[in-house]
Formats: structure tokens, sequence, C-alpha cells
């Protein structure tokens, strides 16, 4: 009487795979609807010939099995059954939820990521590894460590010439006295500049401003006629600035403007940091 419902591997993995016909080899390929099929192993195969199930006495290499003796070709393979490990169903796309995993059964050392995965960095949504909290570097603290002189009514450079800090040695304290972050992002920059000209009331106007690439971007100005005479005064300047992290360079300047007197400077020192300027990458 034939079996009434469904078919076996509709509620199991049980596979029933080609009779093989012999032809008095030992080695044969297994095949599943004409394809050829490769089982987990030797030990899930069970194999008919001649009405003598067969167990132990073959081996499996891909989809070839090889029974180690030759089968005569007058003998009749029954028929071969592949056993899996059980009910074996794939899941719809999305349908796994993180209930279902074990806590073991995802790590880093699972994970492909570039970067360096180690106790001071974390995984981020690109998949790449990345150090906890992010640097304020590059980073640069200059001051100008003795007076230089400048002229009436023009822009002057201050030469900002001892580092306190360069962390990647980025700032140029020699020539060009200009920062050139090798790390594109956005950065703030600081700067002051004071004024000991032995100052009077002759004093109209100092500002100081950041010029990046040439161009003011950040600047504050300071009008001495409503301060007293003789005092060293300094004028302070900070914005947020956008750096390329190749070309990008920001310089430090100062101008003064009078109606009379000869020498004006900027006031500068070993000790102190009454002209300076710095700037660090900000954490995005």
């Amino acid at each position: 009487m034939a079996y009434i419902g469904r078919d076996i591997d509709k509620i199991s993995n049980v596979e029933v795979l080609d009779n093989i016909t012999f032809d008095g080899s030992s080695s044969y390929t297994l095949q599943k609807g004409g394809s050829n099929f490769t089982p987990s192993s030797a030990n899930t195969l069970l194999v008919s010939i001649d009405g003598v199930v067969q167990a132990g006495n073959f081996t499996v290499s891909g989809s070839t099995i090889n029974f180690g003796t030759a089968v005569s070709a007058s003998s009749t393979c029954n028929f071969i059954l592949h056993y899996g490990v059980g009910l074996i169903t794939a899941p719809a796309d999305g349908t796994v939820t993180t209930a279902k995993l074990a806590d073991s059964s995802v790590s880093l050392a699972k994970l492909t990521a570039t970067g360096t995965k180690d106790a001071t960095t974390f995984l981020r949504g690109d998949n790449t590894f990345a150090s906890a909290g992010g640097t304020n570097t590059p980073a640069f603290f200059a001051r100008l460590s003795a007076s230089q002189n400048v002229t009436n009514n023009a822009s002057v450079k201050a030469q900002c010439n001892t580092e306190i800090l360069d962390t990647d040695n980025c700032y140029d304290n020699v020539t060009n006295y200009r920062f050139t972050p090798t790390t594109a992002g956005k950065y703030f920059v600081f700067g002051q500049i004071g004024f000991n000209t032995g100052l009077n009331n002759s004093v109209q106007l100092a500002i100081v401003g950041i010029k990046k690439n040439g161009t003011t971007v950040q600047y504050n100005q300071f009008d001495f006629r409503t301060n007293y005479a003789g005092q060293q005064n300094m004028v302070m300047t900070h914005g947020i600035v956008d750096m390329d992290g190749t070309t990008d360079y920001l310089e430090l300047f100062g101008e003064i403007y009078v109606v009379a007197g000869s020498t004006y400077q900027f006031g500068g020192s070993a000790s102190n940091n009454s002209t300076s300027f710095g700037a660090y990458k900000i954490i995005e």
C-alpha cells in the first residue's frame, strides 16, 4: 500500500540519491537527480547492494564513493540514503532575532573589519575599528620669545618662534611661522598679541587676525584711546576653521594704527605667552 502523506524530504532532511549502476569498478560518483552530490561524510550514507545494507566498508571523497574492492557488474544497488543531522529549514531574510543567538556565537574574532582590534578601540558603524574618544591632534602652541618690531598701519606676521607643543611637527617656527596640519577636519585656532610700545594716547587701534592661506578668517580689535597710557595691552582672537589636511595653513597677524611715534612692537618673552599662537583638531 502506498504511503499517504507528505514525502520524506518534506518532513526531514533524509535525501534519496540515484542508484548506482555497477560496472566492475570500485569507485563511483554519487548523484541526486542526475547531478553530483557531496554527502556530509561516509557515516551519513546508507547503501544497499543486492539486498545487503553496507556499513563501514566504503569511503567518501567529495562526490566519489569507494568500496575498496571491485563491485560486480551483475550486482544491483537497491537504494542510497543520505542522512543529515535533523530537520533543516532556511529562515527567511531578516527573521532571525538577536534573542536566537548565543552570547558566544558572535565575537570580534569572527568579524571582518579594518583597523586595529584591541582593548582601546571600538567597532564603528562603517565596519572599522577606531580609538575610543578620538584625538585632538595635530595640535600646536608657540610663543614669541622676544619683542618684534612692527610697522605702523601694516599687517605684520607674528613670528612665534618658540614651540611649547607640536604633536605632529606641523608648525614651522623657523621660516614661515605657520601651521599646516596633516589631517583634514575642523580646528579650534587661537592667538593673541601683546603690544608693549610705551603706549600713549597717540595709539589709535590694534587688530589681531588669523589668516588661512593668506586670507583673514578670524580677527578682533582693540581701541587704545579708551585705555591707560603706558600699559602693555593684549588683543585676542579665536575661532573654528576647516582645514584640508594637505595644503591649508594658518598664520597669526597683527596691525597697529597710530598718529605719532616711530617704534612699535609685538611683546615677546621667554617666560610668558604675551604673544602666542595655537590650534588643535576638534573631535567630530
